[in-house]
């Protein structure tokens, strides 16, 4: 017996199978288009985001007691760059390879002087300063009454009695160009979200 060949009979697809095939193709090519065009607007959003964040809007994590009772240890905080500071802002800045966060006390050219009872003086006035629950002359060897060079500004920690700050000459008055920002606002935790005075 003579094996049979079976010849494979090629049908010509439909008008619809054709239309159907097409569409296919053609979704499969939206798709891929789609998808492509997300992934770079979602890469140009986040680079962007990240660009904002690290020049114009840093966002720091508080570490440390020398703020309370206006920053507490763990508080999340973001900063707003800029270049003028002035007496009473929360101010971020680099300080061997950490960051720092003090209040403005004053600025170039202010005479500064804190008594033994830890009351300060900046240019023969005494501070009205609500944010400190304690005060305390803390841990202070420059020379008093001390004038602020100019270019740089001279901070102090809430907490006087913990805090080293500009009454340290470990760390004196801070260069302008070390600052990183005035810090805000606070978004963690979120019972305490808001601006910080």
């Amino acid at each position: 017996m003579g094996e049979e060949k079976k010849e494979k009979v090629l049908e010509t697809p439909t008008l619809e199978q054709i239309e159907a095939e097409l569409q296919k193709e053609n979704y499969k090519h939206m798709f891929v288009k789609v998808l492509r065009s997300t992934l770079y607007t979602l890469l140009i959003v986040a680079a962007a985001a990240v660009l904002v964040a690290v020049i114009f809007l840093p966002v720091l994590q508080i570490s440390g007691s020398s703020m309370t009772e206006t920053l507490w240890n763990g508080d999340i905080v973001v900063a707003l760059s800029g270049s003028d500071y002035k007496t009473g802002e929360v101010v971020a800045f680099y300080y061997n390879n950490n960051i720092l966060v003090k209040r403005v006390i004053a600025v170039s050219g202010d005479w500064v002087d804190i008594d033994k009872d830890g009351n300060v003086y900046v240019n023969d006035r005494l501070l009205d300063e609500p944010y400190v629950t304690e005060k305390s002359l803390g841990i202070c060897d420059i020379t008093l009454p001390y004038q602020v060079p100019e270019g740089r500004i001279f901070v102090l920690g809430d907490h006087r009695d913990t805090s080293v700050d500009s009454r340290s000459s470990a760390i004196g008055s801070i260069s302008e160009e070390f600052l990183v920002g005035k810090i805000f606002f606070r978004v963690w935790p979120l019972t305490d979200m808001g601006m910080i005075r």
